[in-house]
């Protein structure tokens, strides 16, 4: 019982500490990137931001504190929509 216990115990601890695998994004905007987009826009403050595999929904609050969304195409970069609360 003893020889099983020490090798599953260091299974465990080297699967614990083998860093997570992420997908490969090839030529995706990465969320900062995104991020820089929504702040060039006018967000000031993030409270959402969600990968919808071809754009970044990214929400926020402007420099007054209203409401707004802008989505960012993920492989270009470019602005496809804002949304604003007046």
């Amino acid at each position: 019982m003893r020889s099983f216990i020490f090798p599953a115990i260091a299974a465990l601890a080297i699967g614990a500490a083998t860093p997570a695998m992420a997908y490969d994004s090839a030529s995706q905007l990465s969320m900062q990137a995104a991020l820089d987009v929504a702040t060039g826009i006018g967000i000031v403050t993030v409270s959402n931001t969600e990968f919808l595999g071809d754009e970044w929904e990214i929400e926020g609050r402007d420099y007054r504190g209203r409401w707004m969304q802008v989505d960012v195409d993920a492989r270009t970069g470019e602005v496809r929509n804002v949304d604003r609360s007046w």
